[in-house]
């Protein structure tokens, strides 16, 4: 299976250990600090990323909705000025870029307009994504695509046949695709993983991952065995807090042991050559009979 090597080095897919993606978007609220710990958080899990959502509110914002008025954290605004509120500027963007430096995360994120990846070419991001969103949105994927670095695209609310329109739009390379299912949180019965098999038959030379919004661990954990490359979560210091996406996001303690058990998941599926360990001699020798 192919790998993608990040610009610091880190590799996803192929044989390595899977990539786990700590999705922090906005449940940041608009506040740096927030974010900082959050990157912060991740890193001591174990998160190998972190990644950020990115808008222009002017374009992403329907203009019907701009001056709909709505309660917020911060009081009644009109809903264009909530959706700055709670977006990232430079500022923000070079004390994220400076942080995981300086502690060797790698982050990313979702530009859901052309204007945004402008924007954020500027720092250089080691990768891209594409939400569920945005699949059909081809001249944005093909603006993510010509940065020349990884893009993963999400399918999330996507058919079969929109899904093969944008992986033909935007060519196989240096992609990588994460079956998803667009609902906050999402009921299990919903969440098909079997997709991450079909996706897996359909693209073999592609990196297959798993972007998850369900509630709890055990559904993430079944995907690895599955084949996921790379598994995304939503991040959170606090359920609790406002914000569409909390409810669907892993608190420290969650994504902590998400991340243990990921990795005990990795350690324990072998090579799948039978042996008898030197563990079970003692056990042998003394249990069975018959030799």
């Amino acid at each position: 299976m192919k790998e993608i090597v990040l610009r610091d080095g880190k590799k996803v897919g192929g044989h390595n250990p899977v990539f786990i993606i700590a999705e922090i978007g906005l449940n940041h609220n608009g506040d740096i600090e927030i974010a900082k710990e959050l990157i912060r958080r991740a890193k001591e899990c174990g998160c190998d990323a972190v990644k950020f959502q990115k808008r222009t509110p002017e374009v992403c914002t329907p203009r019907d909705q701009w001056d709909i008025e709505r309660e917020t954290p911060w009081g009644r605004m009109k809903y264009i000025d909530y959706r700055y509120k709670v977006e990232f500027g430079v500022a923000e963007y070079k004390a994220i870029d400076t942080l995981c430096r300086e502690i060797g995360m790698v982050w990313f994120a979702s530009c859901w307009d052309e204007e945004s990846v402008d924007f954020l070419e500027q720092f250089d991001p080691m990768m891209y994504k594409a939400a569920s969103a945005s699949l059909t949105d081809i001249s944005l994927l093909k603006k993510k695509k010509d940065t020349g670095k990884p893009l993963i695209i999400s399918t999330g609310m996507s058919s079969m046949e929109e899904i093969h329109t944008a992986v033909q739009a935007i060519g196989l390379d240096n992609l990588m695709i994460a079956h998803a299912t667009s609902t906050y949180p999402c009921k299990p019965e919903e969440l098909n993983l079997n997709m991450i098999h079909t996706l897996s038959n359909l693209f073999p030379d592609n990196i297959i991952g798993y972007s998850g919004h369900e509630t709890g661990l055990s559904t993430t954990l079944a995907t690895v065995p599955m084949g996921a490359k790379f598994i995304e979560r939503h991040f959170t210091l606090d359920r609790s807090m406002w914000g569409s996406d909390q409810a669907a996001s892993v608190e420290p303690g969650g994504m902590a042991k998400l991340v243990r058990d990921i990795r005990d998941i990795e350690a324990a599926m072998g090579d799948g050559i039978k042996k008898v360990y030197e563990s079970e001699l003692g056990p042998k020798a003394k249990l069975r009979r018959v030799q």
